[in-house]
């Protein structure tokens, strides 16, 4: 494989990072067509249930996609789902070579459309900027592998590690670019996830808020009491669906009132106190691909107890708090031992305004190759 190839594939990549978080329960795909060093066609999927990466580009190229190279950041389908398989329509098509950055570990697909097109006739190479395609798809191999969402966690504090001062003022601790950077984080993920504190202290809204607009994530509120107001922004605003996880000793009268707003769900799991595992179970069932936890110090606490993390962002503020009875970031009984913490790998720092932005996720010793631990 050539540079050129590296940069039609790089090109692919780019158009599916572009509508990561809007295909789920889908993977973001892209796909570009190359005939006589021209790109004549290109596309990417855009929403679960409408045409597939692969449908859209060579619809662009057309005739002339007859001996032309197509360049995909996953391996087409070979099944028929909501539309055709990619593998047949490529083939129909008349494309002479398929650049394929990543296999799909969906059981569907697995291998099965690069031996359809390979029997065909059509020459296949695999693994070109595979690591890239994996880095843009890391929700959607976990959410295959596991049935459950992959899990970031986000959280802004100051210099010392404070998330608020010891009276709980915590507006606001990173400017203003950090917390645009939040919503279109907000934006890219199916849910996000906060606990009753949260919403008791702030009533938040937990919406996406871009100058351009942007997709509301399903709001997931951990309230084993059913403590939430009845008045809150996420009980209220129909801006998004809230789905409220409560303990199964909640009185069916209780919930009664929350049930009657059109986009609110309440969900009883059949135990006194949430556990956050369960939590995800039913989340994966449901086709949450991706989870946003914006929740507080024991929120964050209990997921990182229960090793469910798989990417960790950090807003770092140029501040000093102090203060001994100031929150941290993550609470829980913690690690007893450094033996026992949870390692990280630094993937990526880089300066947002004036804070710090931090992305880490497990090492790779601690998860098998589809971040699961």
């Amino acid at each position: 494989m050539s540079l050129k190839d590296e940069d039609y594939m790089r090109f692919a990549l780019k158009l599916a990072g572009k509508v990561a978080g809007q295909t789920s329960p889908n993977p973001p795909v892209g796909a570009v067509v190359v005939k006589e060093g021209q790109i004549i066609g290109f596309g990417a999927h855009l929403k679960a249930g409408g045409s597939h990466a692969e449908v859209h580009a060579l619809q662009m190229a057309g005739e002339k996609a007859i001996g032309a190279t197509i360049y995909v950041t996953l391996e087409p389908c070979s099944h028929h789902g909501k539309t055709p398989p990619c593998a047949d329509y490529i083939i129909e098509m008349g494309i002479k070579r398929c650049v394929i950055a990543v296999s799909d570990p969906n059981e569907k697909v697995a291998g099965r459309g690069i031996t359809k097109l390979r029997d065909a006739g059509v020459d296949v190479e695999l693994g070109l900027l595979q690591e890239k395609a994996e880095a843009v798809n890391a929700a959607f191999f976990h959410y295959i592998k596991t049935k459950t969402p992959y899990v970031t966690m986000k959280s802004a504090v100051s210099l010392d590690g404070k998330t608020a001062t010891a009276t709980g003022d915590s507006k606001w601790i990173t400017g203003k670019k950090a917390r645009l950077d939040v919503h279109e984080y907000r934006h890219k993920h199916d849910a996000i996830l906060v606990g009753v504190n949260t919403i008791i202290a702030d009533n938040p809204s937990l919406t996406t808020r871009l100058a351009g607009g942007g997709k509301n994530p399903v709001r997931i509120v951990l309230d084993t009491s059913l403590r939430t107001p009845v008045d809150a922004a996420v009980i209220t605003d129909n801006q998004a669906d809230t789905w409220i996880f409560t303990g199964k000793n909640v009185p069916d009268e209780k919930k009664k009132a929350y049930q009657q707003r059109n986009r609110v769900t309440i969900i009883s799991l059949d135990r006194d106190q949430i556990n956050v595992s369960a939590v995800l179970q039913v989340l994966g069932s449901k086709g949450i691909m991706s989870l946003f936890v914006e929740g507080g110090a024991a929120i964050n606490g209990a997921f990182l107890q229960e090793n469910l993390l798989n990417e960790i962002i950090f807003y770092i503020a140029p501040k000093l708090i102090g203060g001994k009875t100031a929150p941290t970031a993550i609470a829980g009984p913690g690690f007893q031992s450094i033996a026992e913490t949870l390692s990280l790998r630094i993937k990526d720092v880089e300066m947002i305004g004036e804070d710090i932005k931090i992305v880490a996720e497990p090492k790779k010793e601690e998860l098998d190759v589809y971040g699961n631990h």
